[in-house]
């Protein structure tokens, strides 16, 4: 399993820019930026990567910590560690909001493995879910993509975009081949490690930089 954590530090977040839930502007405080990189074929398979970040007021930092399998035993170590992580949020960083973009997918791939392998771990009992991109449809009555998404907050992504259908078939060769991992060169991993990277920390710059998206759609306007 190839675990990576990391810190980032922000700077002074302007609260009239924050996405307003549940009429409150300081939920991302309390809230879990979350994606995954999966394989389904037909039905889902693993989990490829779990990727999460939280904020921490305390000294401004976005904290990241993501999960890497690396054969097929670890498609199962990564669903309880995924379940431990949570759990800890709860109960240790008082998380009870998970933010996502267009998430229903990776609900639906977690929630099918957690039931598969027997793990009782109910989302709905202890997060509320904000997702993005139906706050973008719901406020602007019109659909988008996180990437065009991420231009208009102005966010500049680092590294390349990584295709998921490639990312697809890269899982679905190391759950099939104990070696695959060994073979692939160090690059590779490290472009997928950071593209999940990039999206669970721009679901934080996003959702704290919310108000941008109106002020734009105002002069669009004129």
């Amino acid at each position: 399993m190839i675990i990576r954590e990391n810190t980032f530090y922000v700077d002074d977040i302007n609260l009239d820019n924050v996405l307003d839930i549940e009429d409150k502007k300081d939920c991302y405080e309390s809230a879990l930026f979350f994606d995954l990189e999966h394989y389904v074929y037909k039905k889902p398979i693993c989990i490829g990567v779990f990727g999460c970040c939280y904020y921490d007021k305390l000294d401004s930092s976005i904290n990241v910590t993501q999960y890497m399998i690396e054969n097929k035993n670890e498609a199962v170590d990564v669903l309880f560690m995924a379940e431990s992580y949570f759990q800890f949020m709860m109960k240790n960083k008082n998380k009870h909001y998970i933010v996502t973009f267009s998430g229903n997918n990776d609900f639906t791939v977690i929630k099918y493995l957690f039931n598969k392998y027997n793990i009782d771990f109910n989302f709905d009992e202890h997060f509320v879910h904000v997702d993005l991109q139906r706050e973008y449809e719901k406020q602007f009555k019109n659909n988008i993509g996180l990437k065009n998404l991420e231009k208009l907050i102005g966010i500049e992504r680092e590294g390349e975009v990584v295709n998921g259908a490639n990312l697809a078939k890269t899982f679905s060769k190391v759950v099939k081949d104990k070696d695959y991992i060994k073979r692939m060169p160090e690059d590779k991993i490290e472009r997928i490690l950071l593209y999940n990277e990039q999206d669970v920390i721009n679901l934080f710059h996003i959702y704290t930089n919310w108000g941008n998206l109106s002020k734009q759609n105002e002069d669009s306007e004129i």
